[in-house]
């Protein structure tokens, strides 16, 4: 195989692991974690509107088995709500609450102070190409 290309995929996998790092880094005085960021970011993109657990799946950046027992926590602190669904008696449908809104609001900006400095490093055309180069590198992969 191509040297330049397993280069490449390797600094990929390098910068989101790092990445990822260093936003857990950041939320940690905060005690969340990662995946329950994201699960707070998703339920908050729902503008209240329930979601199930596998919907939440189905949207997280990085998938998780542990989606229940990441809502489990979350609700235990007060930052979303489950009830039984209203169609389906075998699912629970999960809100973010005024609290787990009140705190992704602090938590979003200690990740912006984290990514700011680094979108500085490249202009918006670098931006969009590297987006585009990204996708064009998993275009013919199906998931």
């Amino acid at each position: 195989m191509n040297k330049a290309y397993y280069e490449a995929v390797m600094e990929i996998i390098k910068t989101g692991h790092w990445i990822t790092h260093r936003v857990s880094q950041e939320l940690r005085e905060f005690d969340i974690y990662e995946p329950q960021f994201n699960v707070l970011r998703i339920l908050r993109g729902a503008k209240g509107k329930p979601l199930s657990v596998n919907t939440i799946l189905e949207r997280m950046l990085q998938k998780s088995s542990n989606v229940t027992r990441i809502v489990d926590k979350l609700e235990g602190r007060g930052l979303v709500e489950r009830t039984l669904c209203s169609t389906d008696r075998r699912k629970m449908d999960i809100v973010i609450t005024d609290a787990g809104l009140e705190l992704l609001e602090k938590l979003d900006i200690k990740v912006a102070a984290l990514h700011d400095p680094m979108a500085e490093n490249l202009t918006e055309a670098e931006l969009e190409t590297l987006a585009a180069l990204i996708k064009k590198l998993k275009s013919n992969i199906k998931s």
